[in-house]
């Protein structure tokens, strides 16, 4: 038994496990600290190298009890085990670290393939190696290689649909894509087919000689950053395009939109005349196409507070039966609305001087003025002849220091003014107003207060009066700094009144 030692050693030992087992340690000091992995990556090495060991010393055993067949195949068994473990190693360190470092990022499926070629290649040699005829083998086998090409002919179509999709790149892990049957974010691709996740949250599983074979839009990823969407409404054709169109631009070109792009600026377009409607379409660009149906949701708020603030209206189905109420109680509506906008006025200090008759005047020419979160409702250096009362919602008054620098004034709640000074001097506007909130106000333009102030010109000076609290506490904000009551902005504003409604 001694002196079958060294010969069993020498038949189970190769000086080939010393190259093999340096290119594992190797490989495993490249991957460890760059790999994701690590876990597997040990555990695989960990079971090849095992099992190699036991059929090694199974070998061992084998020849020291003459069972020479049996220790062969234990001992190739070792060998292919051990091949196979240094290739792999050897393959993801050449992909994964060494290819990397040459900013050369081929596909996954690249590297697989590549593996499973070098496996077949190992699996050669050895066979070669036991003395097995591989001329013959290769002629016999490529009838059975036919015959099962011919049978598996959609699986190949898929692996080979998958190794192009990943060698051109055309459809990218992060991709959203859309398909006649799928609309999703594209996770993940393998060897027979592409996963999408839908936005419900569903992974779809795609064949990839489906993705070959169908027309694919890419809607957003690194390729596509953005986006078009359109948003359609309809109004009624009675109504100019063109003031429909300025509205809705100057209302969007003003407003920032979460994951609406600004280049290019969102867009209101004249679509179609159809059934005695003008339909029109809000085009922009989105920079997230998973959040496609909120930002649409969004931008119909936008459109849809624009179009109020400018006495325009939604149109109605044609198909629409317009019931009409009694004129009493059209009238009663009306006296409790024109109530609610009296009792709106008399609160506030500006208008709390006026008569009864003149406070009804003035509401009824109040014009309701919805902004939707976000609306810039006045930019600082704009002339606009009119005002503001705020009946429901928040508003931030910002000071414009430049084009990139602006500092927050006050925030006001209802029941507050503000553009007054636009309409009792004409002058430019002094802040920025931006909606905090969804806001509702009515506007007073210069036409209807120029009555009353014409009517009673001694309001001018009870006008100017407020006017230069205001603007003292404007000025002490900006500062922070107390109000300084000057006699000579009194003057000076008051001149302005006048001088901008023609009074003598």
């Amino acid at each position: 038994m001694t002196n079958q030692v060294l010969p069993a050693f020498l038949s189970v030992w190769h000086n080939q496990y010393l190259y093999a087992i340096a290119f594992i340690v190797i490989s495993l000091l490249l991957l460890l600290p760059r790999s994701s992995d690590k876990t597997a990556i040990i555990k695989n090495c960990l079971i090849f190298s095992s099992t190699a060991l036991i059929c090694a010393v199974a070998s061992f055993i084998g020849y020291l009890l003459n069972l020479s067949l049996a220790a062969r195949i234990l001992n190739e068994i070792a060998v292919i085990l051990i091949g196979i473990l240094t290739i792999r190693m050897v393959g993801l360190s050449l992909f994964r670290v060494l290819l990397p470092k040459l900013s050369i990022k081929p596909p996954r499926i690249l590297e697989d393939i590549m593996l499973v070629l070098a496996y077949i290649a190992w699996g050669m040699v050895r066979m070669s190696e036991a003395g097995v005829n591989l001329s013959g083998l290769i002629t016999t086998s490529a009838v059975i290689t036919g015959i099962i090409a011919f049978s598996m002919q959609d699986t190949l179509g898929n692996i080979l649909g998958g190794l192009a999709l990943q060698l051109d790149k055309s459809i990218n892990i992060g991709d959203w894509i859309e398909t006649d049957t799928v609309r999703g974010k594209v996770i993940e691709v393998h060897w027979r087919h592409t996963a999408v996740r839908t936005r419900n949250g569903e992974v779809i599983v795609v064949p990839n000689s489906m993705l070959m074979k169908a027309k694919v839009t890419i809607v957003g990823g690194e390729q596509v950053p953005q986006w078009r969407r359109w948003v359609y409404f309809s109004l009624s054709n009675t109504i100019p395009p063109q003031r429909v169109i300025n509205s809705v631009d100057k209302a969007l070109h003003q407003t920032e939109i979460p994951l609406v792009s600004q280049i290019p600026r969102p867009q209101c377009v004249l679509m179609d005349f159809k059934d005695g409607l003008c339909v029109y379409a809000v085009r922009y660009w989105l920079t997230d196409a998973q959040i496609d149906d909120p930002t649409d949701g969004t931008m119909r708020v936008h459109i849809f507070a624009a179009l109020q603030r400018h006495g325009l209206s939604l149109a109605a189905p044609t198909f629409a039966i317009n019931m009409t109420d009694s004129l009493e109680r059209e009238n009663r509506l009306h006296d409790v609305e024109l109530a609610s906008r009296e009792k709106t006025l008399a609160q506030m200090d500006l208008f709390a001087m006026l008569s009864d008759e003149e406070r009804t005047y003035l509401a009824k020419t109040l014009t309701y003025a919805p902004f939707a979160k976000g609306d810039i409702i006045t930019r600082q250096g704009d002339i606009a002849h009119w005002l503001y009362v705020l009946i429901a919602g928040e508003v931030d008054i910002w000071y414009e220091v430049n084009e990139h620098d602006r500092k927050l004034l006050t925030t006001l709640n209802s029941g507050r003014v503000f553009g007054e000074m636009g309409l009792m001097t004409g002058e430019p506007r002094r802040a920025t107003v931006i909606a905090k909130t969804d806001v509702e106000c009515y506007r007073i333009d210069k036409q209807s207060f120029e009555f009353i102030i014409h009517s009673r010109p001694a309001l001018a000076d009870e006008f100017a009066r407020i006017l230069t609290e205001r603007n003292e506490q404007l000025v002490a904000v900006k500062q922070a700094e107390a109000p300084n009551h000057d006699r000579q902005q009194h003057e000076r504003l008051l001149d302005s009144i006048k001088r901008f409604f023609r009074l003598s």
